[in-house]
């Protein structure tokens, strides 16, 4: 019987890998660092990853820059894009009574023409000549305060709480540095008016290119979406339109109708400084929901200085036109806006003033209901869907 069994193989006779050559080449090799892509391989080369990182904070800085340069050009671009887009609904109201676009624009131009000019004819020069008058009284009406009948009603401890509270705005008013300030506020605003003048005719010009040429902005903007998403972009987008020419519309009609009413309740009390504190109301009200209350607090403190009882009036008079612009005047002016929750607005009026001064706090409203209105209608139906 043989000893080996067919089936098993002999070790001396078992084929070797070390005999085949080019295996013998391989495995003799070093082994090869592992190579990596994309980001790993960035971090493996810190040098080519440090320059890479300074030419992107370069061109960050060199961006940066040349937005700063042209921030002026980029507000106006900004201002007449809205100025355009809040006078958009009135053209279509006339296009709407058989006037054709371009007579419509005419029109809603020309009539702002008049407004202007009727604002630098009437209301300027006395505004003017009012913020004089007001900054030569204030030491005056400071000083003649302890000798008005109401001051000496009251009791001793209060008359002397209100005279080292006068005493101490004396020396604030008084004071060179403050007198530098009011100085150069008015220089400032000087220089500020005769640069608006020119500025205003740039952003007149792109109003009315933007005006014109809105239809066709739009239609190249809906263009760029896909053809099953373009229905649902023109409906948003026209309905962002509605609401931030809406809201433009309202702000500045309720602004108007507040400062024309703080005009004739000075008239008719007796109020010093009527068209300064119309204009000042005017700017103020333009913030939303908060701003009439401001000027309420304003407007009834300026007025103490010249009596109580007129300051009491003006206050109580002023606070029912408050409560009639909230329930019966706002609702009908803003019915194409979106509700915005108060805190929101605040915010809003906060950050664009910050941002862009009152042209800020005027697109504030438009622009926070478009963000509410694209979370609404776009992000919130997103999330939805995911389960």
């Amino acid at each position: 019987m043989d000893a080996n069994p067919p089936s098993a193989v002999d070790p001396v006779d078992e084929p070797h890998d070390h005999d085949d050559p080019a295996l013998t080449d391989v495995l003799a090799a070093p082994e090869r660092p592992k190579r990596f892509t994309g980001v790993l391989a960035a971090l493996d080369r810190p040098l080519v990853l440090g320059f890479v990182t300074t030419l992107g904070v370069l061109g960050a800085l060199i961006l940066g820059s040349a937005l700063g340069s042209i921030s002026t050009i980029l507000v106006y671009i900004v201002l007449a894009m809205f100025l355009a887009v809040g006078l958009d609904p009135i053209v279509r109201m006339l296009e709407r009574h058989r006037v054709k676009r371009g007579g419509a624009i005419a029109i809603v131009f020309g009539a702002f023409a008049l407004l202007f000019a009727a604002f630098l004819i009437w209301v300027l020069p006395p505004v003017i000549a009012q913020i004089g008058e007001f900054l030569v009284a204030i030491p005056a009406t400071i000083a003649g305060v302890p000798e008005t009948p109401w001051f000496q009603s009251l009791d001793g401890d209060t008359q002397v709480a209100i005279l080292a509270a006068l005493e101490e705005l004396a020396q604030w008013v008084s004071s060179p540095a403050t007198l530098g300030a009011l100085g150069g506020g008015i220089l400032a605003v000087g220089v500020a008016f005769v640069s608006g003048i020119s500025a205003s005719f740039i952003v007149v010009a792109l109003t009315l290119y933007f005006l014109s040429s809105l239809s066709s902005m739009k239609q190249a903007f809906y263009a760029l979406a896909p053809a099953r998403n373009r229905a649902r972009l023109e409906d948003l987008t026209e309905r962002i339109t509605a609401s931030v020419g809406g809201a433009l519309i309202g702000s500045v009609t309720l602004s108007s109708l507040n400062a024309a009413t703080v005009f004739l309740l000075h008239i008719f009390i007796g109020l010093p400084f009527p068209a300064l504190m119309a204009v000042i109301a005017f700017v103020i009200t333009l913030i939303p929901l908060f701003g009439s209350v401001i000027f309420l607090v304003l407007g009834t403190g300026v007025a103490l200085f010249t009596s109580p009882t007129q300051a009491l009036i003006f206050a109580i008079a002023y606070l029912i036109y408050i409560q009639l612009e909230s329930y019966v005047i706002s609702p009908r002016v803003m019915n194409k806006a979106i509700a915005i929750p108060a805190a929101l607005v605040l915010i809003g009026a906060m950050v664009g003033g910050a941002l862009m001064g009152v042209i800020g706090v005027l697109v504030a409203l438009p622009v926070m209901a478009s963000i509410l209105l694209i979370i609404r209608e776009v992000v919130v139906p997103k999330q939805d869907l995911k389960v």
